[in-house]
């Protein structure tokens, strides 16, 4: 199990929030976040809280970046070694469709195509993961993943093209 840090917090009156931590090197540091959205990245003496070494303002657009860069990517690991090439397209049940009326099995789309229909949106509900006996309604929008490829099949295939 990861160890947790502990972060204190600091109202700070009329500036706004001082959040402080002490790492497990030893260092200490703050973000002081401003009642008007400014944010000061500082490092403190460990020794002498009020002691402040070194302090950077960060614009908005770059404690964001600065955030992005700290937060692990729990996936970002599979990137490096995998390439997803998947697409997600919405196909809608037109008259021109022979499968208005029909069920998602009659299509055998998955078989036939390698894509997926994974949720069949109509008016205002939406329906994922819907079963073989699911029947697909004149309007009906498909919400189709899959490769490029497999995608453009089961949209020739539901729009009868």
């Amino acid at each position: 199990m990861e160890p947790t840090a502990h972060v204190s917090r600091t109202a700070l009156p009329g500036v706004g929030t001082r959040y402080d931590l002490n790492t497990e090197a030893g260092a200490h540091l703050s973000v002081v976040l401003h009642q008007d959205g400014r944010r000061i990245l500082a490092f403190h003496d460990p020794e002498d809280d009020d002691s402040c070494k070194v302090a950077a303002p960060l614009a908005p657009h770059e404690a964001t970046a600065l955030g992005e860069l700290l937060t692990p990517d729990p996936i970002g690991h599979l990137h490096q070694h995998i390439e997803i090439d998947l697409v997600t397209e919405h196909i809608a049940v037109t008259t021109r469709s022979p499968y208005a009326g029909r069920t998602l099995g009659a299509t055998r789309a998955r078989t036939r195509t390698g894509a997926s229909i994974v949720a069949v949106l109509r008016r205002t509900a939406a329906f994922p993961s819907p079963a073989p006996d699911f029947r697909f309604a004149l309007g009906d929008t498909l919400v189709v993943v899959g490769t490029r490829e497999g995608v453009d099949a089961v949209a020739e295939l539901i729009t009868g093209g």
